[in-house]
């Protein structure tokens, strides 16, 4: 429950400090004293959207802070999913900096607002007036059919698998484009692949034909180039091979002399080996020049071959047809496999409609039985608030088709009148029945549903009399399973609260301020008084005003 609420430089407040306790708390005050604002600031903390125009002095940051007991509500699954720690006594705390820019925590630790919104579902529920247009909203009837009908755990279930079933059918149609796609180019792509497979090109095989062709047609010129090099090598009289051994000879008859000597003999040794070694190689090279001109013609042949493809797959290298080549294939096995893939993909949705089958039709069986429930409950409390003709009829109609939570059509009408017809809520009942069937719809969740707090802004509009003690006698049996703060202009129900809160304004240094103070027992009976007879308070006033009190 709300157990504290800290307000600084927010629209009309300064500093504000209130503390809540258990039970119902009531809130009054004069029309623009500021109880909206009260709840601008509660719907900051807990992840509405803010603007500079939040700030009461834009110099300074605006900081809300609000403390929630939540030891009782099983919370813990929630704050480990969602990585924050847990703390019995949860901090929230919001912040809007001069700059524009906000910011959010939850016991210290930095939170995006979206997980803000889920925490404020499990905390607390602000009932506003304009949220009275909820009951024709489709899910919110089922909301309240499904916690009378204890579906929260199979709701649950079926949106996980309805979500993967979603997920699945995707998949599937991706595949099923894809394979259409992929038919209507596999002929061209497959002739494309062939084509390049009986190529079977290799990643280096470019660079080595050129270079062969290179040397093919330059052999006249090599052959010369090696015939010279071995004349220049093995000359008789001038020949680099002979010179060499005639050097060695010589230095060798001194090598002995000095290791100076020795040194010099064993280098121009290593020289001659090398050359050698070298007129070896040029024998070699010159035995093995030929022309093959059916050799050339091949080379030519398969270079055209590659440079062809190249040029028809718009790439410039073998590596970069290679690459041109796996897509290739994998579209064509793409077209092989895609049926397999298919009754794979097809399969799997089967077994995941049959499993939300079976959840759908409990989730149905379920909401069937609980509607008889639900209709008795929501008539006798509006019977109760003055509405004794008022008459429902709800019908959970199976379907074929999957929706969001369950296979499930709702029916949700009402008639407020005897012998009227029935008809959709927002068509036949007015401003003021439909603020009684919301306050009836709350105390039948709040039976059914673990939520600490609930506020209600204003649930009593458009009642008086013996009807406003029946609102606040429902608002006092919500307040034993739960926290219950209401804000009201009726003193029947204000009498009613086990706490209260006046919402006032004041005047310093020529600012008008805001402010919230916990009144006594003394001070409830005027502020009643004041709710009964105006300004001017009367005896009659102060004697009713005690007895509403009693």
């Amino acid at each position: 429950m709300l157990t504290q609420l800290s307000i600084n430089n927010y629209a009309l407040i300064n500093h504000l400090s209130i503390d809540f306790s258990s039970g119902l708390s009531i809130i009054t005050g004069e029309t623009g004293a500021g109880k909206s604002i009260l709840l601008g600031a509660l719907g900051l903390v807990l992840g509405n959207r803010a603007d500079l125009s939040s700030l009461k002095d834009t110099s300074t940051k605006c900081v809300v802070e609000a403390r929630v007991e939540i030891s009782n509500y099983h919370l813990q699954d929630f704050f480990h999913s969602v990585d924050l720690d847990y703390e019995a006594e949860t901090i929230i705390r919001r912040e809007i900096l001069p700059s524009g820019k906000s910011r959010a925590f939850v016991n210290d630790t930095p939170v995006k607002l979206t997980v803000l919104n889920e925490l404020r579902e499990k905390l607390i529920d602000v009932h506003s007036q304009h949220q009275t247009m909820q009951l024709s909203d489709v899910k919110f009837q089922f909301d309240i059919l499904d916690a009378l009908a204890k579906n929260r755990d199979r709701v649950a279930i079926y949106k996980r698998d309805f979500g993967q079933l979603s997920l699945l059918k995707k998949e599937l149609l991706a595949i099923e484009t894809a394979q259409k796609e992929a038919n209507q180019q596999y002929d061209y792509n497959f002739h494309l692949f062939t084509e390049l497979e009986a190529a079977a090109i290799q990643l280096e095989e470019q660079e080595g034909l050129e270079e062969n062709l290179d040397k093919l047609n330059n052999i006249e010129d090599i052959k010369l180039s090696l015939s010279e090099s071995l004349e220049l090598s093995v000359n008789e009289e001038v020949g680099l091979q002979n010179s060499l051994n005639a050097l060695e000879f010589k230095v060798l008859r001194i090598a002995s002399f000095s290791k100076e000597y020795k040194e010099l003999a064993n280098r121009v040794t290593s020289i001659k080996i090398e050359m050698d070694d070298i007129v070896s190689e040029l024998e070699n090279a010159n035995e093995n020049v030929s022309l093959d001109p059916d050799e050339v013609e091949k080379i030519n042949d398969r270079l055209q071959l590659l440079y062809n493809l190249q040029k028809k797959h718009y790439v410039n290298s073998n590596e970069e047809l290679l690459v041109v080549f796996e897509e290739l294939s994998d579209k064509v096995r793409q077209v092989a496999s895609a049926e397999d893939e298919l009754h794979k993909k097809k399969e799997q949705i089967e077994v995941t409609s049959k499993k939300l089958d079976d959840v759908a039709e409990k989730i149905s069986k379920a909401r069937t039985s609980a509607i008889p429930k639900l209709i008795k409950a929501l008539e006798f409390l509006l019977s109760d608030l003055g509405m004794g003709n008022a008459r429902f009829s709800m019908k959970a109609i199976p379907t074929s088709s999957y929706f969001a939570n369950g296979k499930d059509e709702l029916e949700f009408l009402f008639s407020a009148n005897k012998g009227g017809n029935f008809g959709a809520l927002k068509k036949v009942a007015s401003g003021g029945e439909l603020s009684r069937i919301m306050l009836s719809v709350k105390k039948v969740l709040s039976e059914n549903m673990q939520l600490p707090t609930i506020i209600f802004d204003e649930i009593d509009t458009g009642v008086s009399g013996e009807v406003s003690n029946k609102i606040a006698a429902i608002m006092q049996q919500m307040s034993v399973n739960m926290q219950v703060i209401a804000i009201t202009h009726l003193p029947q129900i204000a009498a009613k609260g086990s706490n209260h809160y006046k919402v006032y304004k004041e005047e310093i240094h020529g600012i008008t301020t805001t402010n919230l103070k916990e009144l006594s027992s003394e001070e409830r009976i005027f502020e009643i008084a004041e709710m009964l007879s105006g300004k001017e308070i009367s005896d009659t006033a102060l004697t009713h005003a005690k007895e509403l009190l009693n």
